[in-house]
């Protein structure tokens, strides 16, 4: 049995101690070691689908763990302001209408719009519509009707109430929790691997394995190696957030997450089923603390229940989020800010990477290599997602975003907008964040429009074309019609009553 030690508590720390006793059982024995002195960067979470999958295989019951933490149903993020003041539009998480013969909804769409189809792409996605008309339905998992798995969902939730519920699943697994500070950490001379810990109270943990979870501190990963940090602040200039709760309005709860663009970042409103998330994610050097907790208690809607807390970030990752035996995780391996809702999930993604490459003895250089490899090509494909919202836009309302508007983007960014602007193209990947209807989202969203579409969409007949699209509208409109209302679902499952 290895020895694993996890330094740091918190959503990321209770995350990695539950799967790891969950999915490797005999193989690990876990302790994990946190402060109740050390608070958690806890605000209203919004997430993405793949924390449904970790859930379920974890075994935790949907309808429990939404009731546990007031969460609500999320089928995507509303952005507004963006591309220009007054745009709006969704980045659903699903398909827009159907592919034919091989080809993307989206090209058809494209000639439609020659045709004289004036309809927004918005207008042809299910989860769009629902989302937009206050209404909830399950995906169907599997089977001929496409539309009727053509989307997913996330959870909108309190991320305060997500670890205990975790910790209590983890401790009944076997997961041995120690309250104290870490005072000392003791390498090896020879290698630099963390041998162990000490707490203020001189106990002294040993471990075969350490996983820091510590947050921003990085206490076991900052001592692994110098220059370890890949800093892209000069990419995703907001380093803040002032972040505040509100009451919730009275009748529907919305299912969706509103991204609204600010003159020096964005703000987030998360509804939960007690209370509503208010955050201004702000560049510091286009704004200071003082006028975005104005600006926030002056955009956001209900009663405030808190003042606004500064939230303070780096946006970067480690060069190697696994070091020695030290694996990094959470906010201890980098920060992406919360545009895209995809803080939770990159720690999700190292956990279940680790599991896979969990040294059954002394720790493989070639586990290690690919743990990171994987871990970095994740972060750079989100990081570059991230940038598209801010390059990709026509505001020059402030200097803020004249600089994001202006500024040269990563090299794998601009090959990707230049695939776009060709012919509609987006860059192929199998899996992981940010498939192709995402990009599409941004893309046509905010304004980049190609200059072709894929040829194939150009030989079916125009007839035949505007009567299939005819056709699937009735369809869409019929089946969002036919959903309940997402506060009727959540009574429903028994997801409703925040505990």
């Amino acid at each position: 049995m290895r020895k694993v030690v996890i330094v740091g508590g918190g959503t990321a720390g209770w995350m990695a101690a539950a799967a790891i006793s969950r999915l490797l059982g005999r193989a690990a024995s876990v302790r994990l070691v946190e402060s109740a002195e050390i608070g958690i960067v806890g605000v209203g979470e919004a997430t993405l689908p793949h924390l449904r999958a970790f859930l379920l295989r974890l075994g935790l019951n949907e309808a429990e763990f939404m009731r546990a933490t007031s969460a609500t149903m999320k089928l995507g993020i509303e952005f507004r302001d963006f591309g220009a003041i007054g745009d709006s539009y969704v980045h659903p998480f699903g398909a827009y209408g159907m592919p034919l013969a091989g080809v993307g909804f989206h090209h058809y769409w494209l000639r439609m719009q020659q045709m004289g189809e004036t309809s927004s792409l918005d207008q042809w996605s299910l989860p769009i519509m629902a989302a937009r008309a206050g209404k909830f339905d399950f995906p169907a998992s599997s089977g001929s009707d496409e539309l009727a798995s053509s989307w997913g969902y996330a959870y909108q939730f309190d991320a305060t109430k997500l670890a205990p519920l975790l910790r209590a699943k983890a401790e009944e697994w076997g997961v041995r929790r120690t309250e104290g500070r870490i005072v000392d950490v003791r390498q090896d001379g020879e290698t630099g691997d963390v041998r162990s810990v000490q707490l203020g109270d001189g106990e002294v943990i040993e471990g075969d394995l350490f996983i820091d979870c510590s947050g921003f501190a990085g206490l076991l990963i900052g001592k692994m190696a110098d220059d370890n940090w890949e800093d892209w602040s000069h990419w995703l200039p907001c380093d803040r957030a002032a972040a505040m709760p509100t009451t919730s309005p009275e009748g529907e709860i919305a299912p969706y997450t509103t991204a609204t663009a600010m003159p020096a970042g964005w703000r987030w409103r998360i509804p939960l089923q007690h209370r509503v998330g208010n955050g201004y994610v702000y560049s510091s050097a286009h704004l200071s603390d003082e006028a975005a907790s104005k600006a926030i208690l002056a955009a956001v809607e209900g009663k405030p229940l808190a003042d606004p807390r500064i939230l303070r970030f780096r946006a970067g990752r480690r060069r190697r989020s696994w070091a020695g035996n030290v694996v990094s995780i959470g906010l201890a391996s980098g920060f992406l800010e919360p545009l895209e809702s995809t803080s939770i999930h990159l720690a999700q993604m190292a956990i279940m990477r680790l599991i896979e490459l969990f040294p059954p003895g002394p720790v493989s250089a070639v586990d290690r290599d690919e743990f990171n490899r994987l871990v970095d090509y994740e972060y750079d494909r989100v990081r570059d997602f991230l940038i598209l919202h801010y390059h990709a836009s026509t505001r020059d309302d402030s200097d803020f975003w004249h600089h994001v508007r202006t500024m040269e983007v990563p090299d794998t960014l601009a090959t990707k907008l230049e695939l776009w602007r060709e012919a509609a193209r987006v860059e192929y990947y199998g899996e992981g964040l940010f498939l192709e209807p995402s990009w599409i989202a941004v893309y046509l969203g905010q304004g980049v429009k190609p200059a072709g579409y894929d040829q194939r969409a150009g030989q079916v007949d125009k007839q035949k074309l505007v009567q299939a699209f005819a056709n699937l509208r009735v369809e869409l409109d019929r089946r969002v019609e036919a959903m309940p209302s997402h506060r009727a679902m959540l009574e429903r499952i028994g997801a409703w009553g925040a505990a």
